[in-house]
């Protein structure tokens, strides 16, 4: 199961899908991160940014390069 989630998620659908989410999910964080002022929550968000932020890169990459 893992190992057909991990193949999918390094196709270009894929990695739309996991950006898109992993972006609401650093915003919804961030957003109780400001009303709550809770530093777990701030670090949740910098996760969820750092992730989106690698997949999108990937994403751009793999129309330069050409992949899949």
């Amino acid at each position: 199961m893992m190992n057909t989630l991990d193949s999918w998620h390094k196709t270009r659908i894929g990695r739309v899908v996991f950006a898109a989410v992993e972006g609401m999910s650093a915003y919804g964080f961030g957003s109780l991160a400001v009303d709550r002022g809770n530093f777990l929550w701030y670090g949740l968000a910098l996760v969820g940014l750092v992730g989106c932020l690698q997949n999108v890169v990937k994403l751009i990459g793999s129309f330069g390069h050409g992949r899949t």
